[in-house]
């Protein structure tokens, strides 16, 4: 009897064993960084976003050797309608579980239609638009890094407290710039600050000059950015080349990355006011990630980068408490869970979706106060997690009446 019943139970493990696995789609955890690799984008996510969640997936199995993790990219080149092939070919035939950074709102959001309600786990982690929690929400989608509120916040209220009361914005002529605009313009004015005007400009564009020149000469103490990438770069340049920015009037860019400063150089970006999500020189949590980061890349991360590698992290660990890589499931789990973040200060999944954490005003240092290679920031500010992002309540999200 006792051989019978030894036998009864190792077949008894053997099945839950089995099943366990079988809570793996496929037997692997299959997870795909659908970003920008070749156009205005690629500097910021890119390649650095495939370091990033390789990185994640590296740590993740040096503690859970069992559970199988493969990583799948692809470049969405900025198009909805290539992105959303992409994301329908994965889910329908590659049997991906959670794709992650898609930087470009119209794409995000496209994609948060396709697969709203799925078994996917969809992780916008470098998208901007604020109704990916708000009036788009939905119960598998997970935002991470920053969006136009908490750029606008951060960098609108602070500035403005700080002296900065009077504004007028170079504004990208499609819907990111245009939102983060309206978002940096409700905060200033809620600050006591003043808009007195703004000019806009199409995507891409190489000459900034008479855009400059308007704004120079509205006499507003601080000249907004509401653009991104390859256009904020060279309205910076060509704002260095024409000698505005100083004492009575100051640059702000409402999205820039690290990245950009080292492209632009310190020469040309010096005391640029900007909100970052993260910075690699933090404390020694962030340098030593950045230090891995830079091994590999030659680079030092920027934000996007950073939220890649904690939106992977943390949801390979929701996998993990679950033991099923379902997208439902491990967005329900990330809602509920305590996040662990080495790379983000206070982070916290809410019921919206929206990861909140803090938030910094930063200003680029000088050729002068730069002590080391990457040593541009000094970070002037700390917006708390609690108030760097848009309020629940206000966000319109369905998720929150049900």
């Amino acid at each position: 009897m006792r051989g019978v019943r030894l036998v009864v139970a190792a077949v008894c493990l053997w099945t839950l064993s089995g099943a366990a696995r079988a809570e793996m789609s496929g037997g692997v955890v299959k997870i795909g960084v659908l970003n920008d690799q070749s156009s205005l984008f690629a500097d910021a996510t890119g390649q650095g976003s495939v370091i990033a969640a390789q990185l994640a997936i590296d740590d993740f199995r040096a503690s859970h050797p069992s559970i199988k993790v493969e990583l799948l990219v692809a470049d969405h080149q900025n198009k909805a309608d290539v992105g959303s092939s992409i994301a329908r070919r994965w889910k329908d035939v590659d049997g991906i579980d959670a794709i992650v950074d898609v930087p470009n709102s119209a794409v995000a959001l496209a994609l948060n239609e396709l697969l709203r309600g799925s078994n996917v786990a969809y992780l916008p982690s470098s998208a901007a638009t604020t109704d990916l929690t708000g009036a788009a929400c939905s119960p598998n989608t997970v935002q991470w890094v920053f969006d136009t509120y908490a750029l606008a916040n951060s960098t609108g209220r602070a500035v403005t407290r700080a002296g900065g009361g009077s504004w007028y914005f170079v504004t990208t002529n499609f819907a990111f710039g245009a939102s983060l605009e309206s978002e940096a313009s409700r905060v200033i004015a809620a600050n006591g600050g003043k808009v007195l005007g703004s000019v806009k400009h199409p995507l891409n564009t190489s000459d900034f000059s008479s855009y400059l020149l308007s704004a120079q000469t509205s006499g507003a103490k601080i000249i907004g950015l509401a653009n991104v990438g390859g256009d904020t770069v060279n309205a910076l340049k060509q704002a260095a080349e024409f000698g505005i920015g100083g004492k009575d009037q100051q640059v702000a860019a409402l999205l820039i990355f690290i990245n950009d400063v080292h492209s632009l150089g310190l020469s040309a970006a010096q005391g640029l006011l900007l909100t970052t999500a993260f910075y690699w020189d933090l404390n020694d949590q962030t340098r030593a990630w950045s230090k891995r980061f830079f091994d590999k890349s030659g680079k030092m991360p920027n934000m996007n980068h950073a939220g890649v590698y904690s939106t992977v992290r943390s949801y390979l660990a929701a996998v993990a408490a679950k033991n099923s890589d379902n997208g439902l499931e491990a967005v329900a789990e990330l809602k509920r869970m305590e996040i662990q973040d080495p790379l983000f200060a206070n982070a916290k999944v809410r019921p919206d979706g929206r990861v909140i954490h803090d938030m910094y005003l930063a200003k680029v240092k000088t050729p002068a106060q730069s002590k080391r290679p990457w040593d541009y920031y000094e970070i002037l500010a700390t917006t708390p997690a609690a108030e760097a992002f848009k309020p629940l309540e206000e966000g319109n999200c369905k998720l929150i009446s049900q």
